[in-house]
């Protein structure tokens, strides 16, 4: 559709196994948007994933045996309150976070 523009200017960035609190953006900032995790499980002892919200953290998946092995979808759909989004990773899975990030 030629001249509209869209709202909805998502941006991805990666986040590699065995990371820790890798900024969502070039900077981050209080008001950027997550809105999915992709979380790609290979080892479920260790697919571990935590967010933060400045310093806040938020535990989204805990590593151990019931965590399913393969490609989880979480929606998150949160602004950032005190700071950049973060995310941590265990040594088992790698993320794709999905938002409007502050470059």
């Amino acid at each position: 559709m030629s001249g509209v523009s869209n709202p909805y200017r998502y941006q991805y960035e990666t986040v590699a196994a065995s990371q820790t609190a890798q900024v969502l953006g070039g900077t981050g900032a209080v008001g950027d948007y997550l809105h999915r995790l992709i979380i790609n499980g290979v080892t479920a002892a260790s697919s571990s994933v935590t967010i933060l919200d400045g310093s806040t953290s938020i535990v989204i998946q805990t590593a151990g045996a019931t965590v399913p092995i393969g490609v989880v979808s979480i929606e998150v759909g949160a602004v950032s309150a005190s700071g950049a989004w973060k995310v941590t990773t265990g040594a088992g899975c790698t993320v794709i976070a999905v938002g409007i990030f502050t470059a």
